[in-house]
């Protein structure tokens, strides 16, 4: 079985920065999940609600489609995780 690896105790780097922009844009869990729908992704807000705890993994085309629907750059997604690395 592999090893599942965790940074700072959590299984992505960009939870919290979701979490973050989400609430900017003063949407729910439900009003994201129904952003990436129209944009033709399928990601439930429960999967979402794991993500920006943490407890889940974001997949490639998830990673995208965040950035997509929050009009921001894959780098400054992950902008204060490479400043943390540095």
């Amino acid at each position: 079985m592999n090893k599942i690896i965790k940074y700072n105790g959590k299984l992505n780097v960009i939870g919290t920065k979701i979490k973050k922009i989400r609430l900017e844009h003063g949407w729910s869990l439900t009003q994201l999940s129904d952003q990436l729908m129209f944009l033709g992704f399928d990601i439930p807000k429960s999967s979402i609600d794991n993500i920006e705890k943490g407890k889940r993994v974001v997949k490639e085309y998830e990673f995208y489609a965040l950035c997509k629907v929050f009009d921001i750059s894959m780098e400054e997604m992950l902008k204060d995780f490479i400043k943390n690395l540095k």
